[in-house]
């Protein structure tokens, strides 16, 4: 199956309790994108080391949307962002795509979602993604496409791109109001 195929990537409809910071009124054209970077990396561990980098952008209370096509490299650069924040290794992140959060960390926690199983209004609601948000901590969410434009302001969206090979196109940007 070519990726982002057979998955419904439209926003869930009912973010709200996790946006309850979310200014009433604010138009989608009210959201400023800010490019902080953009970088190709050409191999899994440059992905990791410009995760690793990345992560300077990141202070907590954070919200990172992670947006690419399956194999775009999310849960890679994941494990650089995660361990440039000094809550876990590389090699203890993993894909929560079967468990949908996995913690990391203590006094800084690093929540890292997968959105991609996420059908509905009610599953999203099992997440307790407002709970996430409301504590000192950096929430990274895979598939953050599935919010849609109601996020709370300011937040990180990060967009990769699978190029030939091993190549990922990263953009950075910081949306503010």
């Amino acid at each position: 199956m070519p990726a982002g195929e057979g998955r419904d990537l439209r926003p869930v409809a009912a973010c709200q309790p996790f946006m309850s910071n979310l200014p009433s009124g604010r138009e989608v054209k009210d959201v400023k994108a800010v490019t902080l970077v953009e970088r190709v990396t050409h191999s899994p561990e440059e992905t990791i080391k410009f995760g690793r980098e990345a992560a300077g952008y990141f202070h907590p209370p954070c919200l990172v949307l992670l947006e690419g096509d399956l194999g775009a490299g999310k849960t890679t650069l994941t494990k650089g962002i995660v361990a440039g924040l000094g809550a876990a290794s590389e090699d203890e992140v993993t894909s929560p795509t079967f468990t949908l959060v996995h913690e990391y960390g203590s006094a800084n926690s690093v929540f890292h979602v997968d959105l991609y199983r996420i059908e509905g209004e009610r599953d999203l609601a099992t997440l307790g993604l407002d709970e996430l948000s409301n504590q000192t901590s950096t929430v990274l969410v895979e598939w953050g496409e599935k919010l849609g434009d109601n996020v709370p302001l300011p937040c990180f969206k990060v967009r990769m791109e699978h190029q030939e090979s091993d190549n990922r196109r990263i953009l950075i940007e910081r949306l503010e109001a």
